[in-house]
């Protein structure tokens, strides 16, 4: 459907790929993965036309429709949610207009032949609106806000009334009710809820053309591709299967290079041996100079090692006291901007012990950051008690954190700043566990990114000793392989956690006890994800 075939691209000095070539197929579900800044999201724009290439080409079909959904989302105002959804098939507009003109005339006098021809071009206009999908485009809409968290009563509200995470949502559902025949999505789970991250994955899994995708939720992509385009050192390479199946594929072909390396490596010892031995002995003459014409010809096997992080480990944990934080009858209303009060959930009670590891789950807007914002000290509740155990020492992280960094210190500056009596070479190795290495350490916080700057707030955190830590989407920003460092830190963790998290694999690695805010309730559910996955389930389904 889509070959890419022999691409180079480079940024000035830096090459991304070189000579590198995949092809998405009809109905292939593609996971499209590589370390951050190696050329993910340049593969999509090359494919949309957006960005050009150095060498090779690309072969697409004039007719294959392709959306794609990226994380620069245009700007919207002007229209009701429902209407900018609809409005990402323009053509049925334009349809919509004729059929309309067409049904004027029909209630005009019209000679025979007149008649014949509107008649037959109202045949051929609805035939083509009929085939766009425009008797269904209202509903199909509406389902897909719907499953994206935007329900029936904020469906009329004006685009603009919306925050830049629930625009993300709307352009997505603009991606998805086009249905093209490939889809391109650039982190397509960032900003939703696990609810909304379930719907999506099921409406995926249905989807019947072409899918390429990148993900940092492991789970998502493992549930929904068949197939691994990896974008790193300078190539592009495919893998056939989902995620785990790259991992372990991965592992084994790097063992058979390393294999084929030392083969290689022994048996040009053994020429270059024989060369430098009987060089000068004419005897030997012609056989050195064909071993040396040998030895020229063949093409050196390459091992590029994944550059490993650091191994984190925790300062010494304090102890603190087996209940960490308990709160009775908690209530939070928060006052909106227009003046009317927002009832976020009441009546709400649970215990957290030490050692818990509690996963704070529901949809978005249903008051979890709230939850964790009232035990941490960050506002107080509206009714209710909430006391922290003896002895406990917290750490909290938000995304609101960021804001309160120095945007004139440098990384190694901001995170020293917090352990001032720890070493250069801790503060660096903690660094280097969250990709910050090198040079990168005296970049300024005011030039990083916000997933930089996400992983700064979170040094600051793992660099004091504390044994309470609190945890509002950690994972946000994060790679695969910094959220597998964060994952093993929180294994390796002496104390107690508190978690909001939409990546699932994470929380089900480490869940002990499940929060659940729904309907300005709160349930305590003590297992694990999948036991509180399936107790849902049951209370859903019956």
């Amino acid at each position: 459907m889509i070959h890419i075939n022999s691409i180079t691209k480079q940024f000035g000095t830096k090459v991304l790929y070189k000579n590198a070539s995949f092809q998405i197929n009809a109905g292939e579900k593609i996971g499209l993965v590589g370390p951050n800044g190696n050329g993910k999201t340049t593969v999509f724009k090359i494919i949309m036309n957006e960005e050009g290439f150095d060498g090779g080409n690309i072969s697409k079909p004039d007719k294959v429709t392709v959306g794609y959904f990226s994380q620069n989302i245009e700007d919207m105002r002007g229209r009701k949610v429902i209407d900018e959804v609809k409005a990402a098939i323009p053509a049925l507009n334009r349809i919509q207009e004729e059929l309309s003109e067409l049904e004027i005339k029909l209630t005009q006098e019209l000679s025979e032949d007149e008649m014949t021809q509107v008649l037959e071009r109202y045949g051929e206009v609805q035939s083509e609106f009929e085939s766009l999908g425009g008797y269904s485009i209202e509903s199909r809409a509406a389902e897909i806000l719907t499953g994206l968290g935007i329900g029936p009563e904020d469906q009329g509200r004006d685009t603009a009334s919306f925050s830049g995470g629930w625009k993300m949502r709307i352009a997505l559902a603009k991606i998805l009710v086009l249905n093209p025949q490939v889809l391109l999505m650039d982190e397509p789970t960032n900003h939703l809820d696990l609810e909304s991250i379930l719907w999506l994955e099921e409406w995926l899994q249905n989807y019947q053309g072409a899918l390429m995708m990148t993900s940092h939720d492991r789970e998502f992509m493992n549930r929904i591709v068949n197939k691994i385009v990896e974008v790193a050192h300078q190539t592009i390479t495919t893998y056939s299967g989902n995620y785990d199946f790259y991992e372990r594929e991965k592992k084994i072909r790097m063992q058979q290079l390393e294999a084929a390396a030392k083969r290689q490596e022994d048996m040009l010892a053994k020429e270059e041996e024989f060369i430098a031995r009987f060089a000068a002995r004419a005897s030997h003459a012609a056989q050195v100079q064909s071993r040396v014409k040998k030895i020229e010809k063949i093409e050196r096997i390459e091992v590029i090692k994944e550059e490993e992080a650091p191994q984190f480990e925790w300062t010494q944990t304090p102890r603190g006291g087996d209940d960490v934080v308990k709160f009775e009858g908690l209530g939070k209303i928060w006052k909106r901007e227009d003046g009317k009060e927002k009832l976020v959930f009441q009546g709400a009670s649970g215990l957290v012990k030490r050692l818990d590891r509690v996963a704070v789950v529901g949809v978005n807007g249903a008051g979890k950051s709230t939850l964790l914002k009232i035990i941490s000290g960050q506002t107080d509740s509206t009714e209710g008690q909430c006391a922290l155990g003896p002895s406990i020492q917290m750490g909290y992280f938000s995304q609101n954190s960021m804001d309160l960094l120095n945007p004139e210190s440098t990384v190694m500056e901001e995170v020293f700043a917090t352990v001032p009596h720890s070493t250069v070479g801790y503060v660096r190795n903690l660094l280097g566990c969250l990709k910050f290495s090198g040079d990168q350490v005296d970049k300024k916080i005011k030039v990083l990114s916000g997933g930089e700057k996400s992983r700064v707030v979170l040094a600051t955190i793992l660099a004091k000793p504390v044994n309470f830590l609190i945890l509002d989407e950690p994972t946000n920003h994060l790679d695969i392989g910094t959220r597998y460092m964060l994952l093993e830190a929180i294994k390796n963790f002496e104390g107690t956690v508190m978690i909001v998290s939409h990546d699932r694999h994470f929380l089900r690695e480490i869940t002990t006890k499940v929060f659940e805010l729904d309907q300005n309730k709160l349930m305590v559910t003590e297992g694990s994800l999948d036991y509180y996955l399936e107790k849902r389930k049951k209370l859903l389904h019956g």
